[in-house]
């Protein structure tokens, strides 16, 4: 099982990016923008780990890990801290209340990768299940930037090659729409959701006009796409 981890963060450009480093690692990663909302995924879902924000738009990631550290079914939950804040008392406080780690704004997003997955390995959790094999059905040339569909080369775009892409080598997992907004325009700031959606629609019409019997990309309803073969 690939690991899950709850993101809490409300600058939405850093958690493209935290996702996106995250999700090509195999994490499965869920994105909160509110401590309210951090706190109901917390209720209704298991997690692997929790990186947070401290500094967030209803309260502080500080009070969210008093809560986690207090509570039976996630006091032992690894936790990330991320902060804007460099001075050492913010660090010192942040892992006197239990966090795990901390990382001062701003970052690598590889080194953040890393940290997690030393913090994963720490709890006796592999970071992702093994990938899976080459599909039969597609062929992704990268250098030419072409991918076909049994045997016939798809009319792509651009975007549409780099979102197709992105599916195939996380195929079988849920990708969030942030994570193909920073896999297929990285910090075009004009590109919204609603962006993804109509490539992916394009992108289902085409695959169609090769396999009209099959639909490869499916939607998860309030998490995103996945692509199975």
């Amino acid at each position: 099982m690939s690991a899950r981890l709850l993101l809490l963060e409300d600058d939405p450009a850093i958690a493209r990016t935290v996702a996106y480093a995250l999700e090509r690692d195999g994490l499965v990663v869920t994105h909160s923008l509110l401590v309210h909302d951090a706190r109901q995924q917390l209720q209704r879902s298991r997690f692997d780990l929790l990186v947070l924000d401290v500094g967030l738009p209803d309260g502080s990631g500080l009070d969210l890990l008093r809560d986690v550290r207090n509570a039976a079914p996630t006091a032992a939950l690894p936790v990330l801290m991320l902060s804007a804040h460099g001075e050492e008392i913010d660090r010192v406080l942040g892992l006197e209340l239990g966090a795990d780690d901390y990382l001062t704004k701003p970052f690598s997003p590889r080194e953040l990768a890393a940290r997690v997955k030393a913090l994963l390995r720490r709890a006796g959790h592999g970071t992702a299940s093994a990938p899976l094999a080459p599909s039969p059905l597609f062929h992704d040339d990268e250098a030419g930037q072409r991918i076909s569909l049994r045997g016939q080369p798809l009319p792509l775009t651009r975007r549409e090659y780099r979102l197709l892409a992105h599916l195939l080598r996380g195929a079988g997992r849920i990708h969030s729409r942030d994570t193909l907004l920073a896999a297929a325009w990285g910090d075009d700031s004009e590109s919204t959701d609603r962006t993804v959606d109509t490539h992916i629609k394009t992108l289902r019409a085409k695959l169609r006009e090769v396999d009209p019997a099959r639909d490869y990309i499916s939607t998860h309803r309030g998490m995103g796409y996945c692509l199975d073969f």
